[in-house]
């Protein structure tokens, strides 16, 4: 499908791919990842022929439809439903071209061909699209620009779906997106029917989807089977071995060097001094796989105070005279960690400014201490950052009585050592900028932090730093967060913000993803003709039909558990050998022992490749034949 060859790009000067070498088979839903900068998206529009290449090529095959998000999101008067079907540029012209041919055999062709990319249920599979990314029937009949940029940009998102491209390019999907329409487009995914390159940050998104993982490394594409968790388990062992290798040739080198120089200058000796001499010039430099600078920062501890540190008791939130909210009885202690779940527009920010102090209740009573410090992080903040000034000009502007001292140490938290406190803002990365952002509001040493979508511009690393960061601080936390990853390990309190309410929520992320997928299911279920007048009788022929169902996938689904275990038996095989490789007293005894454990590692590499192939292609079978039976 996707042959990248002796890739090479310089962007501003710099090296961003340099020989760089890939293959990606037709089905395959690959992960590129790498840390911000090593060029993900650059490579993306590359594929897609937005930029081009220095030298190498890339190549798919004749006929090959390329799918990306564009750049700038549908506007006008056009209406969401009809954008969306604009999107599939070919059904849009065939039915253009139906119009006005005369030609019967033409026509014949033009319907042969709508009937081929089923035109016929386009408007239906739009709908659906556009309904799993959060719009209602009613939203999808309205313009475009009735929505915001970001809505717009969801749009876009719908538009590049619907079209079903052979090769989907998707950059950051889910930027846009609310925890709802993520777990949506998480199931989407791994049923699309064409092959995936995705661009992600999202750590849950990484794991469910991908088959196949790129990992963009100085200048070069390196490919691993499975997914990023198995991505850096593989990465890890190959590092491991490679140290083990170069401790092995360096034990080598020092005995020959040792006896060049014992015997260079005896004349008895000195021609064997010259051949391990030029022994030594022969051997091969092992070149160590470098390892990622680790990513830490963390919030200042507050003081203890005494709780509730915020109390709601019957408070009606909104704007003017329009409510969001209403009857919301809430209360928050310091040890608190509360992520909000719900649709975007449901009102989660509403609840989150009014807590922060940054909107008035309308009715009801807050109580909080006079003493309560909060720290408030939205999205939109990196908007207010002054990009002619440093980080640490920044700090001070906000901290006019700190000590220098003092604001270079509280951004030292938060990764900003003196070369990055003293670079321009404009010149940071998104990640950076986001991290400038947390040391801001945090500079008081607040009690609580407010945290509404902290992860659009971190990497996987900084996202796992921000969890070590939310699980260290002593303070209470209240979270709106998009990356179902960052909620599970860092939230014990579920609360859904739904229909005009702020109530518990009881059950983790995975009742709530079951509870989604019911309820789009059910809605589905109405657009096909709704409820039967027995409804008795109705649900009797479900539950008849989703029994067939199970008895028809039961053969598939078996096939790939048995192809999965396989798959970890192999695994776990190899982990072994490897780690018998590892061991650098292999290297000084017996040959026959090294060279025996590297042909068993060549066997089972080979026999892993293709228990993986088999279990990628029976997890496929099962998972579109159960899409299609809707289970």
């Amino acid at each position: 499908m996707l042959h990248i060859n002796d890739l090479t790009f310089r962007y501003g000067g710099r090296v961003l791919f340099d020989r760089a070498t890939a293959v990606v088979s037709k089905g395959h839903r690959v992960a590129l990842v790498g840390r911000n900068g090593t060029g993900k998206s650059t490579l993306l529009k590359l594929i897609a022929g937005q930029l081009q290449t220095d030298a190498g090529a890339i190549g798919v095959p004749t006929g090959t439809k390329i799918g990306m998000v564009a750049q700038e999101a549908p506007s006008g008067a056009t209406t969401l439903i009809d954008a969306v079907l604009a999107a599939d540029t070919e059904r849009t012209a065939l039915l253009a071209e139906a119009e006005t041919a005369t030609d019967p055999m033409r026509i014949g062709e033009i319907h042969a061909r709508l009937a081929d990319i089923e035109a016929h249920s386009a408007p239906s599979r739009a709908a659906q699209v556009l309904s799993g990314l959060g719009f209602d029937a009613d939203a999808q009949s309205r313009p475009c620009s009735d929505f915001s940029g970001g809505w717009r940009m969801r749009v876009a998102l719908a538009g590049v779906l619907f079209a079903r491209p052979d090769l989907l390019l998707l950059d950051e999907p889910t930027n846009h997106l609310d925890l709802e329409a993520t777990i949506w487009l998480e199931g989407y995914l791994k049923n699309y029917p064409h092959t995936i390159l995705l661009v992600s940050h999202d750590r849950d998104l990484l794991n469910s989807v991908p088959t196949t993982t790129i990992h963009v490394d100085q200048g070069r594409l390196v490919t691993y089977a499975g997914n990023y968790d198995q991505f850096l388990k593989q990465r890890r062992a190959n590092m491991e071995r490679l140290q083990a290798m170069a401790t092995k040739q360096e034990a080598k080198r020092k005995h020959m060097m040792a006896f060049v120089e014992r015997f260079r200058y005896k004349a008895t000796k000195a021609r064997q001094a010259q051949s391990r001499l030029k022994a030594l010039e022969k051997l091969e430099t092992i070149t160590l796989m470098e390892d990622d600078a680790e990513v830490v920062f963390n919030f200042p501890q507050p003081d203890e105070m005494a709780p509730p540190l915020i109390a709601l008791d019957g408070v009606t939130i909104g704007y003017g005279d329009r409510a969001i909210l209403r009857r919301v009885n809430l209360r928050i202690d310091m040890d608190d960690r509360i992520a909000l779940l719900g649709a975007n527009g449901n009102g989660k920010s509403t609840l989150v400014k009014l807590l922060a102090g940054r909107l008035e209740a309308m009715a009801g009573e807050v109580k909080r201490p006079t003493k309560l410090r909060v720290g408030y992080f939205a999205q939109h903040q990196q908007d207010e950052l002054d990009l002619s000034l440093t980080p640490i000009q920044q700090t001070q502007r906000i901290m006019p009585l700190a000590p220098e001292e003092k604001v270079r140490a509280h951004l030292g938290r938060f990764g900003f050592q003196q070369s990055k406190a003293e670079t321009r803002i404009s010149d940071l990365s998104g990640g950076e900028k986001a991290r400038l952002l947390l040391a801001l509001m945090s500079r008081e040493t607040p009690h609580i932090l407010m945290l509404d979508e902290p992860t659009n511009h971190l990497d996987v690393d900084s996202r796992e730093a921000l969890i070590e960061a939310i699980n260290g601080f002593e303070g209470a936390v209240i979270l709106i967060s998009h990356d179902p990853h960052l909620i599970e390990l860092t939230a014990d309190r579920l609360l859904l913000v739904a229909d005009g309410t702020v109530q518990p929520y009881d059950g983790d992320l995975d009742d709530y993803r079951r509870f989604l997928l019911d309820r789009a299911r059910a809605e589905r279920a109405a657009a096909k003709g709704g409820e039967t007048a027995d409804a008795g009788a109705s649900r009797k022929d479900q539950r008849r039909a989703a029994a067939e169902a199970r008895a028809t996938l039961a053969p598939l689904k078996k096939k790939a558990t048995d192809a999965e275990s396989q798959v970890n038996k192999l695994t776990e095989e190899k982990r072994k050998i490897e780690a018998k490789l590892a061991d650098p007293a292999l290297y000084s005894g017996p040959s026959d022992k090294l060279q025996k454990l590297q042909i068993d590692l060549g066997v089972v590499d080979k026999k892993l490749s293709a228990a993986e192939e088999a279990w990628l292609e029976h997890l496929e079978a099962y998972e579109s034949a159960a899409a299609e039976a809707g289970v």
